[in-house]
């Protein structure tokens, strides 16, 4: 057994409303501070709305801890898991609260989201320390997020099922994988954004930084591997959804809809496998933006449409995850890596993912420290 070098996982996640009334505070919560206006919070609200009111990411959550918590007590890991949401119940500062009072001090971050981005890394580094600061527990509770595990097999080894049974599906329907289209769905960010993921520097040169670049690395190893079990490859790309913010600032592109239009056009294919490779569940994202709008976009165009599922039910992803939590705990662990680009390093580089430049501290310095983000943070009120 590892001697642990912490003693808490938070598991922190994005959160979702769970009632009709949570609808519009919690959208006023994910927007706070960008100046999105309420006609624009109330179109986004019909997507909830339409499923109830209720985002299922909270009990897809509970049932990834419930999971983890048996994965671990199998392996002899005896960590207590709080669970704690950016922009709803249960939040961050409730878990904290919690942890603080049952003794905890020395806590690992444990992220649902498998790449590198602001609001996929540094954002809920940034939680982490405003929590901490409001609770005036800074330098008594540390937080360290784990690393991105894009590059997992137990995330990405699912997937590579999936797209495998879809297109054997559809070439029992009558389709050909000559004239079949897999289609990697992605949350799209500001270009901004994708120039600052990873260490600084990351995106010079306009390389994009780690973003694209560890998405392209995930889809290619699910492409490769379909092709070894022998399956006919179909084309494919990389494509992105759920775009918000001013039209004016440029976003990540093409967009889903429009790539299946072109499909359709050009008649370049007859069907479309749509997989959310850039989601750990298959929350409100994923079912509106794909299972609703993308397939009815694919209907349009008389396209046949399957959709794969994402990773968070699979007990490879769990296990990914104890995997993620016993590297931490042991740093002579070897790091599981399956793609052409290695292990995100425990410890983010200089200035990860930030996206104002002004903030920046000199290269020498590894990492934003807690108590650093706080005092940025503060500077920005």
């Amino acid at each position: 057994m590892s001697t642990p070098t912490y003693d808490a996982i938070l598991f922190a996640s994005f959160g979702g409303p769970e009632g009709q009334d949570d609808v519009i505070p919690f959208l006023r919560n994910v927007t706070a501070g960008r100046g999105v206006p309420d006609e624009r919070l109330k179109e986004v609200a019909e997507h909830y709305r339409a499923l109830g009111g209720r985002s299922p990411i909270n009990e897809q959550n509970r049932a990834l801890i419930a999971g983890l918590e048996s994965e671990l007590a199998e392996r002899d890991l005896r960590l207590p898991i709080y669970f704690g949401n950016r922009n709803w119940k249960p939040y961050t500062a409730d878990a904290l609260s919690s942890l603080h009072a049952d003794g905890h001090r020395r806590v690992l971050g444990l992220i649902t989201s498998a790449y590198s981005s602001y609001s996929g890394c540094r954002q809920y580094r940034e939680d982490f320390a405003r929590r901490l600061d409001e609770a005036g527990l800074l330098g008594e509770v540390s937080i360290e997020k784990s690393r991105s595990y894009f590059n997992h097999p137990g995330f990405l080894d699912p997937i590579v099922d999936g797209v495998r049974e879809a297109v054997t599906d559809l070439s029992a329907a009558g389709h050909d994988a000559s004239r079949v289209k897999v289609l990697f769905s992605t949350h799209s960010i500001p270009l901004a954004m994708t120039e600052a993921s990873g260490p600084a520097g990351a995106g010079a040169d306009g390389q994009g930084g780690w973003y694209v670049a560890q998405h392209l690395a995930a889809c290619r190893y699910v492409m490769e591997q379909l092709g070894e079990t022998g399956t006919e490859l179909p084309e494919w790309q990389l494509v992105y959804q759920s775009r918000s913010g001013s039209p004016h600032v440029p976003w990540l592109e093409p967009d889903i809809n429009d790539v299946i239009e072109e499909i359709g056009t050009q008649g370049s294919a007859d069907a479309v496998v749509v997989v959310p490779i850039g989601f750990v569940t298959d929350h409100v994202e994923v079912i509106w933006d794909l299972d609703t709008e993308a397939k009815e976009s694919a209907e349009e165009q008389q396209l046949a449409f399957r959709r794969v599922a994402t990773s968070g039910g699979d007990p490879r992803f769990i296990a990914a995850l104890a995997d993620i939590v016993a590297e931490h705990l042991d740093p002579s662990r070897e790091r599981v890596a399956v793609t052409e680009l290695g292990p995100v390093d425990d410890v983010c580089g200089h200035n990860c993912c930030q996206v104002n430049a002004s903030q920046a501290v000199p290269l020498e310095q590894p990492i934003n420290s807690l108590e650093e983000i706080a005092a940025m943070l503060r500077e920005e009120k």
